[in-house]
């Protein structure tokens, strides 16, 4: 048992994304979803009872390991730091408040360096845009959500509070809302 938690435990480290129990079942090998549900928990268990940054995470029918929500601050530092900086995270903010939206729509409201945004933010795998007419429309991809570490349903959750404030939404209201959630 020992060795297919250990599978399991490396396959879900590997991936670093959700995984229903039919992708575990089939890249571990191990045919039982009963047993692969009981080593999950019992993984999940160990996680808790660890001394550790990690957790397994549940949500669904999937299963991801995961950075506790106290260490999350470390990786939106790196993230800040490498890969994005302060105006990029406010136009992905934007899209991910509006989504789906007109890249025309995201370009009026965060100008015209949005479009170097939006190259960054697709070159990064967060974002995808499908041609309409003379612009693009801009959604978010299934890895914006794994790399935030984040549920759709959270991110609307969250986003709807912000809807419930009277006025127009800034981009810098979004960026601190995504703070809030991600780190």
């Amino acid at each position: 048992m020992q060795d297919d938690k250990n599978k399991v435990e490396a396959l879900l480290f590997i991936t670093g994304k959700f995984l229903s129990l039919d992708e575990v079942s089939r890249m571990s090998g191990l045919a039982s979803k009963g047993y692969l549900k009981d080593l999950l928990i019992s993984l999940q268990e160990e996680y808790k009872n660890r001394s550790c940054s990690l957790s397994l995470v549940e949500e669904g029918d999937k299963w991801k390991l995961a950075v506790r929500k106290e260490y999350i601050s470390l990786s939106q530092s790196l993230l800040t730091d490498s890969e994005m900086d302060k105006s990029t995270q406010e136009t992905l903010a934007v899209i991910a408040y509006k989504s789906p939206v007109y890249q025309s729509d995201i370009i009026k409201i965060r100008g015209n360096g949005a479009y170097d945004h939006i190259k960054n933010l697709k070159e990064l795998g967060l974002i995808v845009s499908e041609k309409s007419g003379r612009t693009a429309i801009l959604k978010l991809t299934p890895q914006f959500y794994d790399y935030f570490d984040i549920a759709e349903e959270a991110l609307k959750k969250e986003f709807s509070k912000l809807d419930a404030l009277d006025g127009e939404v800034s981009s810098s209201e979004l960026g601190k809302a995504m703070q809030t959630l991600f780190g």
